[in-house]
This record gives C-alpha cells, sequence and structure tokens, in this order.
C-alpha cells in the first residue's frame, strides 16, 4: 500500500520540485524550437527528448510509430496507469521567425512545450515522498505526427507499409501502446485568452483527410488548346461545387472543408493534365462528418464530369471528435486555479480544430486543456511564438502533475471512481474498425 501522506502535501511538493528542478524542461523546449521537424520525420526531436527523460533516470522505448516512444514512473503500490502525453512535430510555416530555412517546419502549434510541460510533469511527480505514495503508474508518452500536414508523402509511406494511420496516436493505438493506459491527458498552449491562463473542456471537431488527382490530357494551351483536357479547370468546378454545399450544413455540426491545390499543371503553355488537392472534412460527429465526405465527393467527380477528365479520390482516416472527461476537467481546472487564479482559468467551447487526442477520448477518459503564454494571430500563423515558458511549460506541467496526485493519492480512490464512471464511446476494436472503413481509394471516369 502506498503511503499515507495527504494530497495537498503532495501536490505541494510537486509544484515546488518543478519550481526548483525544472530549467531541462524549457531546456528541452527550447531545443526542440530550434530544430522542428514534421511528423514522422522527428530525428533529432526524438533524440533529444529522450535524452532528457533518460537523465532523469528512466529507461525510454524508442522508435514506436517511427520516432516515438514511452517511458514509466512507478507509484509505491500498484494502481491505474496514467499516460501524460506531448507531440513531437511542426507543421510547415514559410515566414515563421524559427521556421527552419529547408522545409518551412516551425513550431508554430508549440508542440515543443509540450514535450517541456510533460517532463515538468515528469520532473514534479519525482519530487521526494511523491511517487512512493501513489498507487499506479504515470506512462510519458511522446508520439509523431499530431498535425495532418504532407498527406501524399504520408499516404506513401502508408502504401509502402510502414505506417498505416497518417497520425501518431491512432499509430500508437494500432501497436497496442494503450492497451495498458486507463486515463490520458496532455497540455497544449494556445494564443486564445487568457494568455496568461489555462482553458479547460471544451471540444473540438473530426476529420477525414482526402488526397485527390485530376487527370485530364495535355496539350498546347496556346496553339491547341481543344485537343486537351484541363484538370486545371475541373478542380476549379470541383471547387466550386464544395462551396455550393456549404448552406446545406447545420450549423451545430460545425462543418469545415478547406480544399488547398498542391499541385497545378506543369508549364504555363500546357494544358494543365495532372493536378492534385488536398482538403479535410471536419465536422462535430461522425455522422456529420460521413454526410459531408459524400457531398464532397459528389463535387469532386462534377467537376470531372464536367471537362471529361478522371479523378482519383483517396479518402483518408483522420481524426475523431474531442470528448474531455468532465470529472478530469474539474480536477484539473482546480489544480489550474491554485496555480494561476480563478480568474485566469477559462471554459472553453466548440472549437473548429482537430487533434488525435480526440480518438484516445473516445476510448478511455482523458482531457486535452489549452495553456497560454504565446502570442499571435492564432496557432499555425507565421507570427505565433511561445513568449511565457514558464507558464506553457512550468505551470502546465505542476497542474498536469498535481492532477495525477489527486487521481492516483489514496489508493487510488479517484482514478477508480473515474474509470468506473466512465463510458467509453467505443472499443479499441471498433475504433480501428471504424477509422479502417473511412479508407477508400476509388477512380472516376465518365
Amino acid at each position: 500500500m502506498a503511503t499515507s501522506r495527504t494530497a495537498v502535501d503532495l501536490k505541494d511538493a510537486v509544484s515546488e520540485h518543478i519550481s526548483s528542478h525544472g530549467a531541462p524542461a524549457i531546456d528541452l523546449a527550447r531545443a526542440a524550437l530550434s530544430h522542428p521537424e514534421t511528423g514522422y520525420k522527428e530525428i533529432k526531436t526524438a533524440a533529444a527528448t529522450a535524452a532528457a527523460i533518460r537523465s532523469l533516470g528512466l529507461d525510454v522505448r524508442e522508435d514506436i510509430a517511427v520516432t516515438g516512444m514511452t517511458a514509466t514512473l512507478r507509484g509505491g503500490s500498484p494502481g491505474p496507469n496514467i499516460a501524460i502525453l506531448a507531440e513531437l512535430d511542426a507543421l510547415p510555416v514559410p515566414g515563421h521567425p524559427n521556421a527552419d530555412p529547408d522545409t518551412t517546419a516551425a513550431h508554430a502549434c508549440a508542440h515543443h512545450c509540450q514535450l517541456g510541460n510533460m517532463l515538468a510533469a515528469a520532473i514534479g511527480l519525482q519530487a521526494p515522498g511523491v511517487l512512493e505514495s501513489l498507487s499506479g503508474s504515470v506512462t510519458l508518452m511522446v508520439v509523431p505526427a499530431e498535425e495532418y500536414v504532407e498527406i501524399e508523402w504520408r499516404n506513401e509511406q502508408r502504401m509502402a507499409g510502414r505506417i498505416e494511420f497518417l497520425g501518431g496516436k491512432p499509430e500508437f493505438v494500432r501497436l497496442g501502446e494503450l492497451d495498458d493506459v486507463d486515463i490520458c491527458m496532455m497540455t497544449h498552449v494556445t494564443t486564445e485568452d487568457p494568455h496568461d491562463g489555462f482553458g479547460v473542456g471544451g471540444t473540438n471537431t473530426g476529420l477525414v483527410a482526402k488526397f485527390v488527382r485530376f487527370k485530364g490530357v495535355k496539350s498546347h494551351a496556346g496553339g491547341a488548346p481543344h485537343l486537351g483536357i484541363n484538370a486545371l479547370n475541373a478542380a476549379h468546378l470541383a471547387i466550386a461545387g464544395i462551396h455550393a454545399q456549404r448552406e446545406t450544413y447545420k450549423d451545430g455540426d460545425t462543418i469545415r472543408v478547406h480544399p488547398i491545390i498542391t499541385r497545378g499543371g506543369s508549364v504555363v503553355n500546357a494544358v494543365p493534365d495532372d493536378v492534385r488537392m488536398e482538403t479535410f472534412v471536419r465536422g462535430a460527429n461522425i455522422n456529420a462528418i460521413k454526410s459531408a465526405n459524400e457531398k464532397v465527393d459528389r463535387a469532386l467527380r462534377a467537376g470531372a464530369l464536367a471537362v471529361g477528365a478522371t479523378v482519383e479520390i483517396t479518402t483518408l482516416p483522420g481524426y475523431l471528435p474531442l470528448a474531455p472527461n468532465p470529472t478530469l476537467t474539474v480536477l484539473h481546472r482546480a489544480n489550474a486555479e491554485t496555480l494561476v487564479g480563478s480568474e485566469r482559468v477559462r471554459e472553453f467551447g466548440r472549437r473548429g480544430g482537430s487533434t488525435d487526442m480526440g480518438d484516445l477520448t473516445q476510448m478511455m477518459p482523458g482531457i486535452h486543456p489549452y495553456v497560454g503564454g504565446a502570442v499571435g494571430r492564432s496557432n499555425h500563423a507565421e507570427d505565433m511564438v511561445v513568449d511565457d515558458y514558464n507558464l506553457a511549460v512550468l505551470d502546465a506541467g505542476k497542474a498536469m502533475a498535481m492532477t495525477v496526485v489527486d487521481l492516483l493519492s489514496d489508493d487510488a480512490t479517484e482514478a477508480t471512481r473515474v474509470i468506473s464512471e466512465h463510458k467509453p464511446a467505443m472499443t479499441k476494436d471498433e475504433y480501428l474498425d471504424l477509422q479502417r472503413a473511412f479508407l477508400s481509394e476509388r477512380s472516376y471516369t465518365e
């Protein structure tokens, strides 16, 4: 049985230990900022993270889902396993002050701070007397590829058998890394108010991703356009068809469809015969995503039909809507308020973005709170930078570690209650079946 120090005493010890020993967590965040890498390519970031975790005396299992890793802190007696997650990847953001000059990758979503606040939580839990007072374990889970970008390249990796899912957490689920996890949490940095506090609760949309290729016939654009089939025109008509569907979406379903053309032709004096698009189809629930996805497919087919082109549509499983556990949210909020004051903790509502943390919350109790400390127009913008590492790394780590104490102290009474009362939307097998059912590769010709 774990020792009997009170949760309040343990949380004080956690917070003080992070304040006095948390410098390596900020160092890790700044190191990751200096070498941003996109999903499944996070070689330098993974190496720095593994070294930082090992510096705490922990064993690290590496090379999970290409670049991911795990490490475990064990309490004084058996009990539930809580995963604290962090994401390795950056995303392409040309013009960002910290962008890689060759790849344009930048931490404009501040995943580098997640690495830091995860490490800070681990540092706090290693305060003298804390772990031995807890019943259960904490798994540090470092995942690749949360940003759903470079779809064409990742789809090539999928077809080559290197991955099955384009997102890192779905890969971790497939590989069984979450099989022994009972509760999950992570903290994401945001530019939203309060800049000096936390955002808790709230939901995110889910998504499917689409890679689309229009195939036409090349011909001289000035001398013989009538002999060609313009694949770019097919794409333009398809985008117009997608726009024409927008009034059919229910407001509460939060449908978001935002295509980009990644290849618009080869040379200006030839009729474009190979045009490629990527898009997400986002929604607040699975049925809404399925319905909107069908409408997008109709528009894509219509664009090709109108000019006599061929369209190849690859639909890829993406992420599920975020569903934070209410009890965990209350616990975390109370700890955040202890750190920054109740006036600086705000309840977030429905949000239009997506995260594969949503997938985990469909299968187990979990939370995905936000922390301030960043400025800029929005996440993913070229001016998004972190200006308060003490908040984004140290305070965020404190709040998670203190929530772990709430859950695993007193013989894990609170964690046991959360787990027993939680009604997951699906099992692991049901989740994998659903995601695999979204995969579709079809070609349409007039």
